[in-house]
Order: C-alpha cells, then structure tokens, then sequence
C-alpha cells in the first residue's frame, strides 16, 4: 500500500477512498481561494454606489423614446429629464422668447453648448435637471397648450406646483415668477444616435 505523506503535517493518506476525498477537498480549497482573489479584483472595474452618487456619468439608452414622450433618469441624486421635443414644441420656443426672463440662457448654468434658444446638443432632446431653481420643487408636465389653467397663450411647458413658476419646453423660466433662473442643464453627451451619456461629454468635462 502506498501513502503520501505531507511535510510539516502530523498525518498521512493512504490509497482509497480518503485519498480521493483529500485531493478533491484541496483541489476545492484552491478554487475557493481563487475565486476569492478573482471576484474584488471585478468588482474593483464597476462603478461603486459612492461613485455614482459623487456623479459618475450615467449611460442611457433613448431609442425608443418616442416624440413627446419624456423619461426620468437619475444622475448625482437628482432627477434628470430627457424630452424628445415634438416639431411643433420646438416651434414654441421662439414664440415664447419676449415673455421670458433669460431666453438666451446667459446664466451660468450650463455647458458652453446650451446658451442657444433650445439649451441642446441636439434640438429635439431637452436635458435638463428637473429641479426647480426657487426652493428645488420638482416642476410637473404642462404640456397642453393653451391649458386653460395657465392661460390661453400658455404655450406649454412645465410647472411648478409648489410656487406657479412655469418653464418652457427649453426648460426656461417665464418673467416674474418665483424661480430666479432657468433650470439647470447637466453636461451631457451623444454616444450613438440611441445612447446618451449625462454627467460628462466626450471632450472629458465633468
């Protein structure tokens, strides 16, 4: 009968049953301990929670956001709206620029690329944080024109329902209400026709 015996162990195994169940014990012993090296290696490549909320970019697919639809992202704790304008919202921009307190977005807040009427990269999407800028009440949807709520030359846009401050579909605030600024626009960028990076752009700014 052959044994094997181990340095520095104080027992041996012999031939048989209990030499198969030792080998297959440290064979599993050293997997286990493999897999354990391997998985915080992994884990180490993916954005932590902490990450996110210090506002690591968020990526979002919009492909299927239709016109006149809008989503709800979340970037940095806030919430962030992505509106694929209609034809016929970004027709109202212009019609509205006479009644607005900042029509040409010159407060600083938001990247370079947004001090135009459509505050965009791309005229049909609005990306905007969806927090009012007079005590951060989430403004609601208004999007009806002429609602009769806000008056028959309301061209649509949103309100906010905590204060009536009311904003267009660029996400600028109409001339005296309570919200001293437009809403703030996230720096942001087009990864693909269909993928929307928010909190960076390809230029690297943050």
């Amino acid at each position: 009968m052959n044994q094997t015996a181990c340095q520095g162990a104080s027992f041996v195994v012999t031939d048989g049953p209990s030499r198969r169940r030792w080998l297959l014990a440290t064979a599993g012993l050293g997997g286990a301990l493999t897999l354990t090296a391997v998985v915080p290696f992994v884990a180490s490549l993916l954005p932590s929670e902490r990450a996110k909320a210090a506002g690591a970019p968020v990526e979002v697919d919009i492909g299927t956001l239709a016109p006149g639809e809008m989503m709800v992202v979340e970037w940095r704790g806030k919430p962030v709206w992505i509106l694929h304008r209609t034809p016929e919202m970004l027709a109202s921009l212009e019609k509205a620029e006479a009644r607005l307190a900042d029509p040409g977005s010159k407060a600083p807040q938001q990247p370079d690329y947004a001090h135009n009427h459509q505050r965009s990269l791309k005229p049909e999407y609005l990306v905007a944080v969806g927090i009012c800028t007079h005590l951060g009440c989430s403004p609601s949807k208004a999007f009806e024109a002429g609602d009769p709520a806000l008056g028959s030359d309301w061209p649509g846009g949103f309100l906010c329902p905590c204060h009536g401050s009311t904003f267009d579909f660029a996400g600028r605030v109409f001339k005296d209400k309570p919200a001293p600024t437009n809403l703030e626009i996230p720096p942001h960028s087009y990864l693909s026709d269909s993928r929307l990076l928010i909190g960076g752009d390809t230029r690297g700014q943050v």
